[in-house]
């Protein structure tokens, strides 16, 4: 999930893995005493650091997708990572007071994952995936209680959810029928943590959140030894520009190739960013991109001039075809535009997105994404929901000229929040006394700049990280991409994302390993549960086809 702030400026390798977490344990405070007394530094244990050692909850449990029971075993735990200039063999060769001397240490995160691992098969035989949420500076809770975990907390479809007790029930859609899962909460972000000298600088930005991620992945596969299986990466919003970055390093600096590649809800060329547009009048990209959600929004609360069409999706491929051609062709034109086909094409505006066309002229043909959130149903003192359009809430600020909160966000939170720290005790037997953090504060230290690949010298703001997933498909032709957006997601438009893969500077030929599908929800595709049912049916056929097990 991408805050508001962005809009102002295995089952047969555990036994190793409880061997290794007993001698994680070694590295703990309470295990260090001797005779009463605390020794000096930390015992140098696998995957231990200076700050942290690994950490682990063992469970198990049962979800029934498709009618079909399936038993699991799930581990909640931590691993602990360090930025790129670590050098394990000279931290292994420091004396344990040097290595007791944490006011100048180098910086470390302890990454928190909730891994589920089906029982009775063969974990080289058992695809995995590795999912995360986005923000920057979100956690996973979202993904895990919302959509591919074995438990789901229910939501109200397009309104706000009552207040506790909250609903938790099995869910159907999770991914444990087709891949084992593990979800990740970034440095900083739900369970995990990050200390040290510049640990902010060392962990909060493109290149180091993505190598953070990369050095967690590699040793999960160690640690459960998983480097035979299958493999994926599922990402969300800004999930997805951590995949593209991911992916590249994976493939062409670890050579590691991954069966596939999720995104959802993506953004991949921050250029393109809803809300953003003010900042840089030149780039029009964004205005094209967005205004077939608005039309999606627009139909979805009959605010279509004359009445909505029947059906969204052909109205959606009309909206597309306008702005990809007319809309398009008036904004490059700048201020040499004809006044004709200037009001020629506001009116046209005005009749997709239920504006008035006076006020698309005086905005110059420009639709900002927040005013747009607040400008639609503002006669009805309503707001309407960014990260999902389907919401509304009541104005915070009749007066204000753009939305001042997200109702969707504001409707769905409590819910996802509450019911995961109660699981998470309860059920993953992790946390008692640790506090969850659904949201980081991360923008204040972001380091938006990115070196792509080829182009090392050129670190630029306005990011796009196209090429590192076109650097990866060329090196790992076999790679599949799956793109799912929501037509109602004003976050991340649906449309932005079908624009992106269509500009990756790849063989036309790799467009063939590229699928996209669409639905009837937003940002967070399964907070609508019919859409929910149709990504999980969708995401499951990907891994069968991609997944290279002889059936």
């Amino acid at each position: 999930m991408i805050p508001k702030s962005l809009l102002l400026a295995a089952v047969a390798s555990l036994s190793w893995g409880t061997a290794y977490a007993a001698e994680a344990a070694k590295g703990t405070p309470d295990a260090r005493k001797q005779d009463g007394k605390q020794d000096a530094g930390p015992a140098v244990v696998p995957g231990a650091g200076l700050f942290f050692a690994p950490t682990r909850s063992d469970s198990d449990g049962s979800v029934t997708v498709g009618g079909k029971a399936i038993a699991y075993h799930a581990v909640a735990g931590t691993i602990v990572v360090h930025p790129k200039d670590w050098d394990d063999t000279a931290w292994r060769e420091q004396s344990d007071s040097d290595r007791a001397d944490k006011k100048n240490a180098k910086p470390e995160a302890s990454l928190f994952y909730a891994a589920y691992f089906k029982k009775g098969v063969p974990s080289a035989d058992r695809p995995i995936t590795f999912l995360y949420n986005g923000g920057p500076g979100s956690s996973t809770v979202w993904l895990h209680m919302g959509a591919f975990g074995p438990k789901r907390v229910v939501t109200a479809d397009d309104s706000h959810t009552p207040a506790a007790p909250y609903q938790l029930v099995n869910n159907d859609y999770s991914l444990l029928d087709v891949s084992d899962v593990v979800f990740i909460d970034a440095p900083g972000t739900g369970f995990s943590r990050i200390a040290g000298k510049d640990k902010e600088k060392a962990f909060y930005g493109i290149d180091v959140d993505a190598y953070a991620f990369d050095q967690f992945i590699k040793s999960f596969l160690t640690q459960y030894g998983r480097w035979n299986s299958p493999k994926y990466l599922f990402g969300e919003s800004y999930g997805t520009p951590r995949s593209a970055v991911l992916i590249n390093s994976l493939t062409t600096d670890d050579n590691i190739d991954f069966n596939g590649v999720v995104l959802l809800s993506q953004i991949l060329d921050f250029n393109l960013f809803a809300g953003l547009q003010g900042g840089n009048p030149g780039n029009v990209e964004g205005y094209v991109t967005q205004l077939p959600t608005y039309a999606a929004t627009a139909w979805y609360h009959n605010r279509i001039p004359g009445g909505r069409p029947a059906a969204l999706a052909p109205f959606l491929k009309e909206v597309e075809h306008f702005a990809s051609t007319d809309y398009a062709s008036a904004l490059a034109q700048g201020d040499e535009i004809d006044p004709a086909t200037k009001q020629q094409v506001a009116e046209k505006l005005a009749h997709y997105t239920g504006l008035p066309v006076d006020y698309i002229l005086k905005g110059d043909l420009r639709i900002d994404g927040p005013t747009f959130s607040k400008k639609l149903q503002e006669e009805s003192g309503l707001t309407t929901g960014r990260l999902d359009t389907r919401f509304s809430g009541p104005d915070m600020d009749p007066l204000s000229k753009d939305a001042d909160y997200d109702p969707q966000s504001a409707a769905l939170s409590s819910a996802y929040i509450s019911a995961f720290n109660e699981y998470a005790r309860k059920d993953l037997g992790y946390g008692k006394d640790e506090q969850f953090k659904p949201m980081a504060d991360v923008f204040r230290y972001w380091d938006w700049s990115h070196a792509a690949p080829g182009a090392p010298a050129l670190k630029m703001v306005g990011t796009s990280v196209l090429p590192d997933l076109a650097a990866a498909m060329k090196f790992d032709p076999q790679l599949k991409v799956m793109v799912n957006g929501g037509y109602y997601d004003a976050a991340t438009p649906y449309y932005q994302g079908w624009y992106e893969m269509h500009h990756l500077p790849i063989p036309a030929s790799l467009q063939n390993n590229i699928e996209y599908h669409y639905y009837e929800s937003g940002h967070m595709i399964y907070a609508h549960q019919q859409s929910l049912q149709q990504m999980h049916d969708n995401v499951a056929s990907f891994i069968r086809r991609t997944d290279n097990i002889a059936n």
